[in-house]
């Protein structure tokens, strides 16, 4: 309940805040019209465009191959994650779910879609400042410098905007990392016998623990940030996205399944770092995820399966009967 809230607050902000950050980038370029024109000028002689003029004006740009692994990751990604999951716990009512969906489908298009297309006009912003010594772009300056020459308020609104965005990340993973942590691992097996005020207080050290290793990577970060996300995104989701899809509707998923989906996401992951034979991670970790999609049900297929009993009292929940009004479900001899 602690990370619904805390999410809402930091959603709300980067809502106002996109819309902002949109609209005052575009005035800038002379509104909408005139910064796709610009985009279409931008000589093909330049790498980013693979030759291709007016290549920043087509619908999947000059390199559709590495855009869909970004889609896959940040779209698949979400999924997966056990921080995202975890706050289904809160959710009151079946009416809520479907409030919940309207708003976070909402939510989704509006950062998403702004940030794809904030994004698209990055190359009409060009600047020394932009290049490294080698000549290579800095892709983390590119956003700040779109926006130097914004109103100082505008600016002010940006730096909330993304503080919230990395702050509602880091709070949901800090908070499930801790209470996973000690509730499933520690709890009964390294320290037994602890009482919640015990419990508790090991939380709190584990969540100091979690942000300490945040700040510590951050402080040696790869060559943009994106990059990062790849990584993280790539090992929770590649491990967690398919036993959590197939074990909501498949009562075949066996535990052998979920151990090789494990494997794969964070192998690929953890290996790539190493010996970077997938030269993106972003699209190292949208492979990742996909692998699992893949080895989840073939493992599951020629591996021992659970009881029959011990599957059909999980899925029992299903089969609760819910008293519902007649116009939301008609009786079954009307239907």
């Amino acid at each position: 309940m602690a990370t619904a809230i805390n999410d809402f607050i930091q959603g709300i902000i980067m809502l106002g805040g996109i819309v902002a950050v949109i609209a005052a980038v575009l005035n800038g370029q002379g509104g909408f019209a005139s910064a796709l024109y610009n985009l279409a000028e931008i000589p093909s002689e330049i790498p980013s465009t693979l030759g291709q003029q007016g290549a920043y004006t087509s619908f999947f740009g000059p390199d559709p191959l590495n855009l869909l692994g970004v889609v896959i990751l940040t779209s698949l990604g979400t999924w997966g994650l056990p921080q995202m999951v975890h706050k289904f716990y809160a959710i009151k009512s079946e009416k809520a779910i479907h409030t919940g969906m309207i708003v976070s489908t909402a939510f989704a298009i509006i950062i998403s879609g702004g940030c794809y297309f904030l994004g698209g006009f990055g190359r009409l912003f060009d600047h020394p400042s932009l290049y490294n010594e080698q000549g290579a772009v800095i892709y983390d300056s590119i956003i700040p410098f779109m926006l130097s020459s914004l109103p100082d308020i505008l600016i002010g609104i940006v730096i909330v905007l993304v503080l919230s965005a990395s702050m509602s990340t880091l709070s949901s993973l800090v908070l499930t990392s801790s209470s996973t942590l000690t509730l499933d691992f520690l709890k009964d097996t390294i320290f037994k016998n602890l009482n919640e005020k015990r419990l508790l207080l090991l939380m709190r050290v584990l969540i100091v623990f979690f942000i300490l290793l945040s700040v510590v990577l951050a402080l040696d970060p790869p060559t943009f940030i994106a990059q990062l996300m790849g990584i993280s995104w790539g090992a929770l989701a590649g491990a967690f996205l398919a036993p959590f899809l197939y074990g909501l509707y498949w009562k075949g998923v066996t535990k052998a399944a979920v151990w090789a989906s494990f494997a794969a996401g964070i192998g690929i992951t953890v290996t790539n770092m190493v010996w970077s034979y997938i030269s993106s991670p972003i699209n190292a970790g949208a492979i990742a995820m996909i692998a699992g999609l893949v080895i989840v049900p073939v493992v599951s297929l020629i591996t021992p399966k659970m009881k029959k009993e011990e599957v059909d009292k999980i899925f029992s929940c299903y089969e609760e009967s819910v008293t519902v009004k007649q116009k939301t479900a008609l009786p079954v001899e009307e239907r």
